[in-house]
């Protein structure tokens, strides 16, 4: 019946910066862009459809519509995206040359350590 999540949705009100950072830092390649002259909320959306190795994040931008800010304190819902790396240290190694705080998670019995890296959201990005 189900596979795999096909996309994940993340709305930002800085388009081009969330596109660069997510094609040059994390390197999502684009796979489509789309514009719909008239969204739900009445203005014109942009959609960008960026992959990863198969997993896809559609970006949207609404054009001239106010969107209330990602919540700073925990609550219900979207939390993080957690990508896979092959070497967790050259990562954060690479992230850190790019200006990305990392934020350590947890000690857990399986793992020593467990690092986890902080993705832009429309809230985010400096």
């Amino acid at each position: 019946m189900f596979k795999k999540i096909d996309h994940v949705e993340i709305v930002t009100d800085q388009l081009d910066r969330t596109i660069e950072f997510y094609t040059e830092v994390l390197e999502f390649k684009i796979k489509l862009r789309d514009r719909i002259e008239r969204s739900s909320l009445g203005v014109p959306m942009d959609l960008v459809y960026l992959d990863l190795g198969g997993t896809v994040v559609e970006l949207i931008s609404y054009e001239g519509a106010a969107v209330e800010p990602a919540p700073q304190q925990e609550h219900l819902g979207y939390r993080m995206m957690a990508l896979e790396v092959e070497d967790m240290q050259k990562t954060v190694e690479y992230l850190q040359t790019k200006g990305i705080d990392i934020v350590w998670g947890r000690e857990s019995a399986r793992r020593s350590r467990e690092r986890r890296s902080a993705t832009p959201t429309a809230t985010t990005l400096n």
